[in-house]
């Protein structure tokens, strides 16, 4: 399939931009947590971040693992379609999301309204 044009993404703000085969997604990673799950989203001085806290520790790659598991099922999308872009020892990450990335980007903002308030 080819595209033309730059993608929209149906809400701005989000920590995503569209990719050719899906979304990359802003996130923050806090380790050791005492449990998985979304912490929020925030903006910081390089934009919007989605934040997410995993148990595992950030040792030989356990906390990345930790955090695409989680992204998976955040976004309702199979574990392979999740994967580390950068910022493999940072807490600051991009993942790319295989899919369709306006329905990616409507997942995303689903989040987004959970978390609001």
């Amino acid at each position: 399939m080819t595209r033309s044009g730059p993608l929209a993404i149906p809400s701005s703000g989000l920590p995503a931009k569209p990719t050719q085969d899906g979304l990359r997604l802003h996130v923050r990673v806090t380790p050791r947590s005492q449990t998985d799950g979304l912490k929020g989203f925030s903006t910081g001085p390089d934009g919007p971040r989605l934040e997410l806290r995993v148990r595992a520790v950030p040792e030989n790659g356990a906390a990345n693992d930790a955090a695409e598991r989680l992204l998976a099922e955040l976004l309702e999308v199979p574990r392979q379609a999740v994967s580390l872009a950068s910022g493999a020892g940072s807490r600051y990450k991009a993942f790319d999301i295989a899919g369709d990335p306006k329905v990616l980007a409507d997942r995303l903002s689903k989040l987004n309204s959970k978390h609001d308030g």
